[in-house]
């Protein structure tokens, strides 16, 4: 290869990746073809995707401008720990099939650009038809469940006892589904709902699974001092044909971005709760003079490096 060679590779390169003045990686633009969601980059491998964790950060359906550096790394290593304890056995007693294959760079992308910034932020993952309903699950009442319990006692169509205070502890977890928005809120709908729209039987499966994946990943995570309020999960269909499909968890699993995590040992009902994740950034940006409908403000970096411990924080308690 000569000198001018060399130069085109490095250059293109170097046009993959996109860092802020903080060296958090806001974007990748590998050559191969892409989506893009709110903090996650996916590529189609064809038989596969590759899915890239950035350093983005998201509030109020904005996509800041300032990234919080290591997060991406961070949100794949703690979905890559739960997706291992759905392998071991720990989760749904080996009932739990997910898409992750591995979290090594393939060897085909590492040809294509540098592979140094995407090591220990992918995912090589399966293919799936993914189902078009998010799977909330909550044993803690907070967020929008702790709103909608304010205003008519119930949560997606399930009712419960009066007198309970925010972040109180529900005698037992319950499902709320919601849709998978394109763009803006998702919307919380009852069971009933889900029901309509994706089956009766699926949904009962989904609502099951996601049932069983939370109350063990919330004893795992008790027993490290965690108390995990809710969680998201999505699922998808894999499988060769209608007859060998099964349902697979997709997606990142059990993270900040996706979970509330509580210390045990901070945890008051009453009030809010400090969580171990974005919010410092909600804070500092409701506290500015951001209208919340125009372009979001860059984060100072106090409140990044603050963000930055708290994930770590709660990584470091729930892997080690």
């Amino acid at each position: 290869m000569n000198s001018q060679d060399k130069s085109s590779q490095t250059s293109s390169a170097s046009d993959a990746y996109r860092f802020d003045s903080e060296g958090a990686l806001l974007e990748t633009q590998l050559p191969l073809p892409r989506r893009q969601g709110k903090v996650r980059d996916v590529y189609d491998l064809g038989d596969d995707l590759l899915i890239v964790s950035t350093d983005r950060i998201s509030a109020f359906d904005y996509i800041l401008p300032s990234g919080i550096p290591g997060k991406g790394a961070l949100l794949t290593a703690m979905s890559r720990f739960w997706f291992d304890r759905m392998d071991d056995g720990a989760i749904g007693g080996g009932k739990i099939g997910h898409h992750l294959i591995s979290t090594d760079v393939p060897e085909a992308v590492a040809k294509l650009v540098d592979p140094e910034p995407l090591r220990g932020r992918v995912m090589v993952a399966r293919k799936a038809e993914v189902v078009p309903f998010e799977c909330v699950v909550r044993g803690y009442l907070e967020g929008s469940g702790w709103r909608a319990y304010q205003d008519c006692g119930e949560i997606c169509g399930v009712k419960l006892p009066a007198g309970l205070r925010q972040c109180d502890q529900l005698a037992s977890p319950i499902f709320t589904p919601s849709t998978k928005a394109e763009a803006g809120h998702d919307e919380n709908v009852s069971f009933e709902v889900m029901a309509e729209g994706a089956g009766i039987e699926t949904s009962s499966s989904l609502r099951e699974l996601s049932l069983m994946i939370y109350q063990d990943a919330a004893r795992i995570a008790a027993e490290r001092g965690i108390l995990i309020a809710d969680t998201k999960f999505e699922f998808g269909w894999f499988g060769e044909d209608d007859a060998a499909k099964k349902l697979i968890i997709i997606d990142e699993v059990l993270t900040p971005d996706s979970s509330r995590f509580w210390s045990a040992d901070e945890y008051e009902p009453g009030r809010s709760q400090r969580s171990f994740d974005k919010q410092f950034v909600r804070e500092w940006l409701l506290a500015s003079d951001w209208d919340r409908n125009s372009e979001p403000p860059k984060l100072p970096a106090e409140i990044i490096e603050k963000t930055a411990a708290r994930y770590r924080e709660g990584f470091d308690r729930l892997v080690g």
